[in-house]
């Protein structure tokens, strides 16, 4: 069976396509600037080389149909026809408490999405002209979608309600429902795996640090607290995220910077966490070596950045009484030794030992880098969000065809 992953952004398609006898990429790329006459194409075809296109592609129906058309190409196509694609999954960063599970797309899921805009203004709109992008090219091709949100909806109440009133619960659904939930669904299970035990025996922090970040307690396989919460704002410091802070500095800037409140929130997202405090970049490799190099900015950004992470899996070892696998992954956790090296150093008294050989190591596989003595186990997870999302389309539409046998039989 071959599945079709697309991750739509506002301008921006980027695409997997999965061969599920073997969960193998046949094929891969991105489409770029979408709304312009100088859009660009990459796609990576498996075993063939790389095709760079640049054209006008002012909309998403045009951009599918160009992935549709490299992706059966004669030349450095890999299907035959648009017909072997059997379904096609989406990831969609907000479903509210609405979606609990992926699930296929029909009439009432697209306007549940929609429903959800205000919660997701810069991610659910795009998704969905992903999704109505698709329906016009490939018309009779079931659709699926997986939500970011979905994975933290296991979370109890005590976790998920902010101690405000409660009609603003009960009126607009204000409460945390975090993200990143693929990635942390998918490196949990691959940590269980790999230290060969039941993830329902487990109590796991997962920290999903890239430019965007949160921390995870997954107790016995299911979320019990994450760190982002109503919007991907909340939790640690980020690449130009704030995370964390008093509510109240919203009003007081406000008030002494005569600023409106689109304006507070453009800097509360796009221009505070390590681009703010080091005054360099956003990016963990140039705030590394420029604080090697001497840059107090820099290492002061480096080092608040690192006490949030150490106090969130404090927290949420405390939360969960205790804490068997620390979990790194995303780009700066994935890649970024000194990272791992700072974080696990500074949290020993959960009987954390980090072995420096192996955090030293590179892998595109799951690696333990804490020591066999460790009474914690430590781990590097690769996150792979689109295999998750294949997974979840190709079981979905396994499902459906079960359910359908069963009607016929009944019959």
């Amino acid at each position: 069976m071959i599945i079709l992953v697309m991750n739509a952004g506002s301008s921006s398609l980027k695409y997997q396509l999965y061969d599920m006898h073997d969960e193998s990429v046949i094929a891969k790329g991105r489409v770029e600037r979408i709304g312009l006459d100088s859009s660009i194409i990459t796609h990576e075809p498996a075993g063939k080389p790389e095709v760079r296109h640049v054209s006008e592609i002012l909309d998403h129906i045009t951009g599918v149909k160009r992935v549709i058309e490299l992706l059966t190409h004669p030349e450095y196509g890999v299907l035959k026809s648009m017909d072997e694609i059997k379904a096609v999954g989406h990831r969609v960063v907000h479903g509210g408490e609405s979606f609990k599970h992926s699930t296929l797309v029909d009439a009432n899921v697209k306007l549940e999405i929609r429903k959800l805009f205000d919660l997701a203004p810069l991610h659910n709109p795009p998704a969905m002209m992903g999704i109505n992008a698709v329906e016009t090219n490939m018309p009779d091709v079931p659709q699926t979608v997986v939500f970011d949100t979905a994975f933290h909806q296991t979370m109890p109440q005590e976790t998920f309600l902010y101690p405000i009133p409660m009609v603003l619960y009960k009126r607009h659904k204000i409460r945390r429902y975090g993200f990143h939930g693929t990635s942390h669904d998918y490196v949990s299970r691959q940590a269980a795996e790999k230290l060969g035990k039941p993830l329902e025996s487990l109590k796991m922090i997962t920290c999903h640090i890239g430019n965007g970040a949160s921390c995870t307690a997954i107790l016995h396989g299911k979320s019990y607290d994450t760190s982002m919460g109503l919007t991907p704002l909340e939790g640690l410091m980020m690449g130009t995220r704030s995370g964390d802070l008093d509510p109240a500095i919203v009003p007081f800037t406000m008030n002494k910077e005569d600023l409106t409140l689109n304006e507070v929130n453009s800097m509360l997202n796009k221009h505070s966490g390590l681009q703010a405090i080091s005054g360099l970049s956003s990016d963990m490799r140039e705030i590394t070596e420029s604080m090697e190099e001497g840059n107090k900015q820099a290492k002061l950004a480096f080092d608040m950045y690192m006490h949030r992470v150490k106090k969130y899996i404090g927290a949420y070892a405390a939360a969960m009484n205790g804490v068997d696998a620390l979990v790194f992954t995303a780009g700066v956790g994935e890649n970024s030794v000194i990272t791992r090296q700072t974080v696990c150093e500074g949290i020993t008294f959960l009987g954390i030992e980090l072995d420096r050989a192996r955090n030293e190591e590179r892998s595109k596989d799951a690696r333990l880098i804490s020591t066999d003595e460790s009474r914690v186990a430590v781990l590097v997870v690769p996150t792979n969000e689109e295999l998750l999302i294949a997974r979840d389309t190709y079981h979905i539409l396994m499902q459906q065809a079960e359910d359908r046998n069963i009607v016929e039989v009944e019959a």
